[in-house]
């Protein structure tokens, strides 16, 4: 499961790093949004911070402390992906390290990520995010509900 996981990530962090290329070329100069919905636009943001633009004032330490913060994870969930046995599980840590490394990899070429994806609902705004964010989020819930849903092994000395 441990080259699945791997595939994952590669897919992960190809997907995501061909939107923001395209988001870069089409909506960056001259700053564009494109209305797709009521409640989604496609609107460019410079993101200095985290997933959905928290700690935008970290300045350029933060961007490296960020990074080192999402590489050591994803190192660490390298090594909890080798003891997987499970298609599903493989699934969503390859999702998690793909989306941390696809933002690592724009914060350390250009020092900033590329947010765009906005969703609003009248007067309530999500702040914008790109597919990373979105893939970390979705491995992460996905890992809460597996982890929710999973039996629990039973204690033999209870």
């Amino acid at each position: 499961m441990f080259l699945f996981g791997l595939f994952i990530v590669l897919i992960t962090i190809l997907i995501d790093q061909i939107t923001k290329l395209i988001a870069i070329s089409y909506l960056w100069e001259p700053t564009t949004t494109l209305n797709l919905f009521s409640f989604l636009s496609f609107t460019p943001v410079e993101n200095r911070g985290i997933s959905f633009g928290f700690f935008q004032e970290s300045g350029d330490i933060g961007r490296w402390l960020i990074s080192f913060f999402a590489i050591t994870v994803s190192i660490v969930l390298i090594f909890w992906l080798r003891k997987q046995r499970y298609k599903f599980s493989s699934f969503y840590i390859g999702l998690v390290i793909g989306g941390a490394l696809g933002n690592v990899i724009d914060r350390l070429r250009q020092g900033w990520v590329i947010d765009f994806i906005d969703f609003y609902v009248g007067s309530w705004h999500w702040p914008a995010f790109n597919l990373a964010d979105a893939f970390i989020t979705s491995g992460l819930f996905l890992l809460f509900i597996h982890n929710l849903l999973r039996p629990q092994k039973q204690n033999k000395y209870k």
